[in-house]
């Protein structure tokens, strides 16, 4: 009795450890094959020539965008020292700087854009006395050419604006002698023409007074000149028409 316990007992165990034996052979082949087939898998991606191709796509790329930013970086570097120079070079050249805002607002005036107020000179051009001996009476006549002499002398003199009868008298105007009266630019004034500068009134009347200058020229031609030296001229700005 007790050697069939023993027996089926010894049964038993013998059974056991065999069905524990089959489950770790088979839990091993599982692993073995799934660390086979993950290696497999690694090594076939790993020698794909197509994968290799884009890494490498993507690997020249990167170094040039890495390359772009250096030359963006070392190019705003230049930009910046370019600007620090020129703004040492503004603060050296103040004096440059202020000459140059003074002629901007000589253009202005020149071109009219600005009131012009101060000292400066009138000068009034009038027909001579006709003579009736004189075989031609435009003879005593003030033409254009006595205006552009006188204007061209006064601009010479450093004149900030001028005035013909109240006209600005521009860069471009047109100036045309027609008989007794003169247009500028489509206005026409009769004589006497009285012309007005602003600036260094000495030196308008030293300029003018030349022996042989300007006023000499004029009395050679029969025209009556004045030469007056103002100390206040208002010359209001060309207005734009609409």
């Amino acid at each position: 009795m007790n050697n069939k316990k023993k027996n089926s007992k010894e049964n038993f165990f013998s059974r056991k450890q065999i069905q524990l034996l089959i489950v770790c052979v088979t839990m091993g082949f599982i692993i073995g094959y799934s660390y086979n087939q993950a290696k497999d898998n690694r090594d076939a991606s790993s020698t794909n020539p197509e994968l290799l191709e884009q890494e490498d796509s993507y690997r020249e790329e990167l170094i040039a965008q890495q390359e772009r930013n250096k030359e963006l970086s070392e190019e705003t570097n230049a930009l910046q020292e370019k600007i620090r120079k020129y703004e040492k070079s503004f603060v050296a050249s103040k004096k440059d700087y202020t000459k140059l805002v003074e002629e901007a607002e000589d253009l202005r005036l020149l071109l009219g854009d600005l009131n012009s107020e101060g000292k400066g000179v009138r000068v009034t051009l009038q027909d001579g006395d006709y003579d009736p001996k004189s075989a031609n009476p435009n003879d005593y006549i003030v033409h254009e050419s006595h205006i552009f002499k006188l204007l061209n002398e006064l601009k010479i003199s450093g004149a900030q604006a001028i005035a013909i009868n109240g006209q600005r008298v521009l860069a471009n105007s047109y100036i045309h002698c027609n008989g007794p009266v003169i247009t500028i630019d489509g206005k026409q004034h009769p004589a006497p023409f009285v012309i007005e500068a602003v600036g260094n009134s000495a030196t308008f009347i030293a300029s003018l007074n030349l022996n042989g200058g300007v006023v000499d020229q004029l009395l050679n031609d029969n025209i009556v000149v004045s030469v007056e030296e103002e100390q206040k001229l208002t010359m209001p700005k060309v207005k734009v028409e609409s």
